[in-house]
């Protein structure tokens, strides 16, 4: 959530689950590892497959989904991060990493960057989704958990109810982080808010008319109390398009040519308690995507 510039010039007691928000998905994924194992996350016959040096090379193409640096996001506007997490099977020790077909860097690292931001920047807040983890047990989630602890320390929101967060709230406290915990171990940790207080609905579909027919189905079943939303403004890749377009990757065949139709649905948004709240996209650079949601922002001022 924007405070530094946009958002403190209006009204600091507006809720967070009714503002608009700029989001990233597979945030983490702007580098991966081709000369890394194939992760966890993927099926046995791409593992295997993947054992010729080209495959991976091509699996590259389609792993990263943005080309920002979490700095480099969250100085563009990114308030909300879309993570993915593992274990390398293996590996001594209980480090983990992002993932997403490829392995991508330790979490530590991509936590201490973004905390070296909100040092800098008291009065921004982010939120942080663990929504998928893999080869991952209970000694791996307590390393994370601690590690996020001692990156983020009284940084961490702590949880309460949804409608009762607002940004005057978070900057009496001195509060920047919101985490979701997909896993039940978040029960019983006072900075983990459940998944299912962060619904993400998928559309899973290579159409971007299918795509903008989802959103807007999913925002008018959003419910009115109790949870935040993201709007997954993406484009999912299929077998066949993988095979069409091998070598092209991700950016160049879904999302170059869509990425204007989706910004056009932004462009008609307005955010409140049934209206978008987050919203994420593949190369939010590619667009005035986080610009367009935040100048969404203004709309409240008219109620």
């Amino acid at each position: 959530m924007h405070a530094q510039g946009e958002m403190c010039t209006w009204e600091t007691r507006v809720h967070a689950q009714r503002i608009g928000c700029t989001g990233s998905h597979d945030s983490f994924s702007y580098w991966v590892d081709e000369k890394s194992p194939v992760g966890p996350d993927q099926v046995i016959a791409i593992r295997r497959i993947a054992k010729i040096p080209l495959v991976k090379k091509l699996m590259k193409k389609w792993s990263i989904t943005q080309n920002l640096t979490f700095k480099e996001q969250l100085d563009s506007g990114i308030r909300y991060f879309d993570l993915r997490v593992s274990s390398k099977p293996g590996e001594a020790g209980q480090e983990i990493y992002f993932i997403h077909g490829l392995f991508g860097t330790t979490v530590c690292d991509g936590l201490v960057e973004i905390n070296n931001f909100l040092t800098h920047h008291p009065k921004e807040v982010i939120f942080l989704d663990f929504n998928h983890f893999y080869a991952m047990n209970m000694n791996h989630h307590m390393y994370l958990i601690s590690k996020i602890e001692e990156i983020f320390g009284s940084k961490l929101c702590t949880k309460e109810r949804v409608e009762d967060i607002t940004l005057q709230s978070l900057w009496e406290k001195q509060q920047q982080v919101l985490v979701f915990y997909h896993h039940s171990v978040c029960e019983i940790y006072p900075v983990l808010w459940a998944g299912n207080k962060m619904p993400a609905p998928w559309a899973n579909t290579t159409n971007v008319h299918k795509l903008l027919q989802f959103l807007e189905t999913t925002l008018n079943e959003r419910a009115k109390h109790g949870t935040f939303h993201v709007s997954q403004a993406i484009l999912t890749p299929r077998v066949k398009t993988f095979s069409r377009h091998l070598t092209r990757g991700l950016q160049n065949t879904l999302v170059h040519r869509n990425l204007p139709f989706i910004l056009n649905w932004v462009k008609l948004q307005k955010p409140g308690i049934m209206g978008v709240n987050i919203i994420t996209s593949d190369f939010v650079e590619q667009v005035d995507f986080a610009a367009t949601i935040i100048g969404l922002n203004n709309l409240l001022l008219e109620v």
